[in-house]
């Protein structure tokens, strides 16, 4: 049943690579510990108390209420699957009442800093200009990791300045860049070309953003580059590429942006997931 879900969300729900593999992390887990706490217990005998069970378990292991209620998210969207399949005839999150969240403030790093470091002249190679449209794109734009890494050529478009974004569930969305930003695509794009032509190394031709052998980017390279750039400004712990579309969003908001205009650009599905800034 957790291969026929991760089927349908790949298939008809059209959820990207990266959520289909936290939703798998999380049930192959779930189904861990139920068979190992309760060996003969079969899937539609599940309820509420191993659910619950496997919460105190999470609990115990020093895992967060925000991790924990995820995980159970996970589990809600399974069962009504199991459901809606005639699989299950009850579902066991009906009295599972998620642990509280504390309300936390997003990572930011301030605008200075971000400034000072999309300045500094260290190079004109296709690796630190690479690297440094990395830091530019994700805090110019806000976009996710994975949208950067999908990003094409043909993702920009410099008549109308703009960048086409293909977000979760394959929404796509709209983003402005600069006169200045769609200057600098073009010259890495130049530099790129031309580093791959000199080295004689086949690469491809679609993606925007290559590894240093002309492969598509990977969500751990970009997640490395990020921290180690940011590392020069800040001595936060939080340094991935998240915190650039948390900095995006609040200095648009600190500069009196509209809630609704900047909830469009980061391509949220919900105003709710917006107001924290």
């Amino acid at each position: 049943m957790i291969d026929d879900f991760l089927r349908y969300l790949e298939a008809e729900k059209r959820y990207s690579k990266h959520t289909i593999m936290a939703y798998s992390k999380d049930l192959h887990q779930f189904a861990a510990f139920t068979k190992s706490y309760y060996p003969d217990i079969k899937l539609t005998e599940i309820k509420h108390p191993q659910v619950r069970s496997w919460m105190v378990d999470l609990v115990s292991s020093n895992i967060t209420s925000r991790s924990v209620n995820r995980k159970l998210s996970t589990l809600r969207s399974f069962f009504k699957f199991c459901l809606s399949r005639g699989t299950m005839s009850h579902d066991p999150m009906q009295k599972i009442l998620p642990p509280k969240v504390s309300k936390r403030l997003p990572s930011t790093i301030k605008e200075d800093n971000l400034t000072r470091l999309l300045d500094v002249d260290n190079g004109t190679s296709f690796s630190v200009l690479r690297d440094k449209m990395i830091i530019d794109l994700l805090y110019s734009t806000g976009m996710r990791r994975q949208e950067l890494i999908d990003l094409k050529h043909s993702s920009l478009d410099k008549a109308y300045r703009h960048l086409k974004i293909l977000g979760k569930g394959n929404k796509e969305r709209i983003v402005p860049v600069s006169d200045a930003m769609v200057e600098r695509m073009t010259l890495y794009s130049s530099v790129l070309h031309d580093h791959f032509k000199s080295e004689d190394i086949s690469y491809n031709p679609d993606y925007l953003l290559l590894t240093d052998k002309g492969k598509k980017m990977y969500p751990k390279l970009v997640y490395n580059i990020v921290r180690r750039y940011l590392g020069m400004v800040s001595t936060s712990r939080k340094r991935s590429p998240h915190t650039l579309r948390h900095s995006f969003a609040t200095h648009l908001m600190d500069f009196g942006a509209d809630l609704n205009a900047v909830k469009e650009l980061l391509g949220h599905s919900s105003l709710s997931a917006t107001q924290v800034y």
